[in-house]
This record gives structure tokens, sequence and C-alpha cells, in this order.
């Protein structure tokens, strides 16, 4: 294993995240408007029309045409955002559609169904959820994939999380396995919780999170930010059925064939482990599908392509 490899967090980086997106400012709308039809015929070239569909229609759910509140704005005074995450990664693709356009973006954590048709990061899995039209907001903390070169018998027969612990189902789940011996769990955050001062501990970089078998992915806010890098590695992940979703359509993994699924209130977790940890053909069975699922995400060229088709419909159903 290289230096650079044990010192890497395995986050993205940052700085390269905003010089992309400043440089990505300075090229007019009027070029990009220009340009679009060539970049959408180009993307196209090759590609599945009936898997575009599919995912376009499963991110944009809208079925018929839909008026605006006249308070929405258009997107030539759309003005940056905080977090400013969501206005960059909104603007690489909005930039490719007339300013005249009138979109409505809701940046942050977002659990609920707004009352109108808004592009949001994540929503809520069941009920009516049509007006929460997803993109691939906020990609430099959520859209992390990793290099996995530790194989699932040469890793610790544990299960680790590191994370804030704000969250009901993250209190709950320390509360019962902080200082289990199948469970090395710790709460590694800068400011003070108001937790017990035992759960404090310091951070730990994704690589090294990658030496144990099971990695806890447990919602907060709204998805499970790790659940991307865990499913793209030799680990599995372990968490309740998920109640959010975002662009990796969440709502769409199968338990214990994308990830060893627990209850709610984290009663059978031991149990589940000790399964898994006895039946390592079924656990890398698992490996194997997380994947193949995670696959799809790699392919950029088809990543852009979506996220123009997806505002293409919501601009096309609204406007």
């Amino acid at each position: 294993m290289s230096l650079s490899y044990r010192l890497n967090s395995g986050k993205n980086r940052k700085f390269s995240y905003y010089v992309k997106s400043f440089l990505m400012h300075l090229v007019p709308r009027c070029i990009c408007n220009l340009i679009a039809p060539i970049r959408l015929r180009r993307l196209t070239e090759g590609q599945d029309l009936h898997y575009l569909d599919d995912r376009v229609n499963y991110y944009c759910k809208l079925d018929g045409t839909v008026k605006l509140p006249s308070n929405v704005g258009n997107l030539s005074s759309m003005k940056p955002c905080h977090p400013a995450v969501y206005y960059h990664d909104f603007y690489r693709t909005q930039r490719f559609f007339s300013g005249k356009s009138r979109c409505a973006l809701l940046p942050g954590d977002i659990a609920y169904v707004p009352d109108y048709p808004m592009f949001v990061k994540s929503r809520p899995i069941d009920g009516d959820n049509r007006n929460s039209v997803v993109l691939k907001l906020n990609r430099l903390r959520h859209f992390i994939f990793v290099d996995d070169h530790i194989s699932f018998e040469d890793k610790i027969d544990k299960a680790i999380f590191r994370g804030g612990v704000k969250q009901p189902q993250r209190r709950l789940f320390m509360e019962k396995f902080f200082d289990h011996p199948l469970v090395d769990a710790g709460e590694a955050t800068r400011r003070p919780s108001g937790n017990p001062k035992e759960w404090q501990c310091k951070k730990m970089t994704l690589y090294n999170q990658l030496k144990y078998k099971f990695i806890m992915s447990i919602e907060g806010n709204d998805v499970a930010s790790n659940l991307k890098w865990v499913m793209s590695s030799n680990s599995i992940a372990v968490m309740p059925k998920p109640t959010c979703e975002t662009w990796f359509m969440e709502g769409r993994l199968i338990p214990d064939y994308h990830y060893i699924e627990v209850k709610p209130d984290f009663s059978d977790l031991e149990e589940r482990l000790r399964y898994y940890i006895d039946h390592a053909d079924e656990a890398k069975q698992i490996i194997m599908h997380a994947n193949e699922y995670v696959q799809q995400f790699k392919d950029t060229r088809r990543e852009d392509l979506l996220e123009m088709l997806v505002v293409k419909k919501y601009i096309d159903l609204t406007n």
C-alpha cells in the first residue's frame, strides 16, 4: 500500500472541486446554450434509451404539466445559496438551459416533500414524492467511491461506526452498542454534542474504516452519507431499511442483497453480524451485488446526460 494511499482520507478534494466550479462560472450562459444540443446529442450516442428513461422518470416523477408559484424565479436570476455546493452542483447542469426558464432549488438535507416541484438532494422514499425532483447535489460529500485493497477475509470481524450522534436513531445505536465486543463505535465530532464523553473519539479515515468487515450506515438528517463508498468496497453496509433517498436511488436497494438489513431498534444487530461472520460466502455475494450496483454511477458521461435530461423534463413540464 502506497504512502499516499495511507495518508489520503479517501474523501473528495475540496480545493479541486472549487477551482473547477470557479472556472465553470466563467463560461457565459449563452455559449453553454449554443453547445447544449450538441452536448446532448453526443452524450446520447450509444446509450440504452430504456435505461435512461427509467432513471429520469425515477428522479423526476412528474407525469403532467404543473404550474409553478409566481414567486419562483428564472435561472438567470438565481443567486448562490448556502451551502454553496448546492448552487455549484445545480449550475453545472442548469447553465445549458435558457436563463428565462423558471426553476426552484431546495438546498440542504431534505426529508420532506415540498408543496410544489423543486430540485432536491434528498427526499422521503415512501408516499407521494413527485414534487421532490432529485439531482446529484452535494456530490463533494455524498458521492465518494473507494478502491479497497483488503479482501473480506482479511478484515476485522467487527462493525465500525464513526460520525455525529445528534439524531435519535444514532443515539439509540450508541446507547446499545458502545463498547460492545462486536462493534467499534465512536462519535467523531469537533463540537460539543451533549452526549457521554466516553463516546467521543478522533476521526477515522475511510481507508482505516475499510479494515472492518461491516460498516454501519445509519441515516442522519436524511440519508447515510457513507453508504455510497461502503457499497463500493469489500466491506458490507449494515443498516435499517432506508427512509430517504438521493441520486443513489436508495429506494431501489434490496435488503440482504445489496446490504445487511437490521431492525430499526438494532435488536438483531449482533445476531446478523455473527451470521455473516460465520457465512463468509453469503457475505461476499452481498459485496458483489453492492459493487455491481455502484458501477452504474461511475459512468460520468451517462451521469452528466441523465442530469441534463432530468432538468429538461422538469422545465418542459413546469414552464
